[in-house]
């Protein structure tokens, strides 16, 4: 199977790495130093203290030069994939899949969803229609996104943990295709179980994350000082239960309760989150497909959600005086 990872960051990198390492055809689209980098001296993968040199078939910036490929994996933040989506269709043939890997609420969120909802694009990401039109839902398969990892350097990768990607077909069936590509990740040492409701371990994941991720980037504090911190943990469990009211008028079920979820993101300690993380670094975040999407969907079932809107509003503000600090200094 030809694999493109369109950006090869992070996941993208630590994706790409395990496959290339497995023996798979894998094409890395990347830019820039870190792209020079892949190309002199291949893309190194950082484990335990251990390190292994991926060569990739090809790395390029250049999509429409790639080729088609039978999988194209899009590891680019949620905010990002618009802009590269209609460069995207230049490595598709006939029977390509697309593995998105974003977190938050995806826009091929109610494609083959069925009921009253079927089709509704989520504007929060898919402001104008360019993803429901450049990429066939039927080329979508699901993916919920666990490891976590860092680029070090141009062409090194340093993977931190897990190594999850829960995979689903958007109806929820078993078909052959979802069935080999499981199979690839599992050869190349990613775990990759089959989920027949992928929605309900999106809504598992995110239902930290829309919490956690901006009162993070509004406090600048951790996990764990949030999760300790009296005020913010009740901030923290008011804004999950608008989030669960919401996913419960969509048929999703939690296997677990509010304070299962807090008290495991408060364990993983002094840990700062990716959307603070984006702030002090200046860059755009992922507050859209987190927190925006979210009180889009709570209009759309009639759930309020005035504690969801509030962080999403700051948030918004916040990135908007970054961007203002960034063009200034840059000036």
């Amino acid at each position: 199977m030809r694999i493109c990872i369109v950006g090869a960051g992070a996941i993208g990198g630590y994706v790409g790495a395990r496959l290339a390492l497995a023996g798979e055809h894998v094409t890395l689209i990347a830019r820039g130093a870190h792209l020079a980098a892949i190309q002199q001296h291949g893309l190194a993968l950082e484990t335990a203290g251990q390190r292994e040199v991926a060569w990739p078939a090809l790395a390029t910036s250049d999509m429409a030069a790639a080729g088609t490929h039978d999988l194209v994996i899009a590891a680019v933040k949620a905010q990002s994939l618009p802009a590269l989506a209609p460069a995207m269709r230049a490595l598709y043939h006939e029977n390509t899949i697309v593995l998105p890997m974003q977190n938050g609420i995806p826009w091929w969120y109610f494609h083959k969803h069925g009921g009253q909802y079927e089709g509704q694009r989520v504007a929060a990401v898919d402001p104008d229609g360019i993803l429901v039109t450049t990429i066939e839902p039927e080329r979508v398969i699901g993916c919920v996104v666990y490891p976590a990892a860092e680029l070090t350097g141009p062409g090194i990768v340093r993977h931190i943990e897990g190594n999850r990607f829960a995979l689903g077909e958007l109806d929820g069936t078993k078909t052959a295709r979802l069935q080999a590509i499981a199979q690839i990740f599992n050869r190349a040492g990613l775990k990759a179980p089959i989920r027949t409701r992928i929605r309900n371990e999106l809504w598992v994941k995110l239902w930290g994350n829309l919490a956690f991720n901006p009162i993070s980037a509004l406090t600048r504090a951790t996990l764990a000082q949030i999760g300790t911190y009296p005020p913010t943990r009740a901030l923290a469990t008011a804004t999950m239960a608008e989030a669960q009211s919401i996913a419960a008028q969509l048929g999703i079920e939690f296997g677990i309760t509010i304070e299962q979820r807090i008290a495991g993101a408060t364990d993983v300690g002094a840990h700062k989150t990716s959307m603070l993380q984006d702030i002090e670094a200046g860059r755009t975040t992922e507050i859209d497909a987190l927190v925006g999407a979210v009180a889009e969907l709570g209009r759309l079932v009639g759930v309020a959600t005035p504690h969801i809107d509030a962080l999403y509003a700051c948030v918004k503000l916040l990135e908007q005086q970054v961007a203002a600090q960034r063009a200034t200094t840059n000036s």
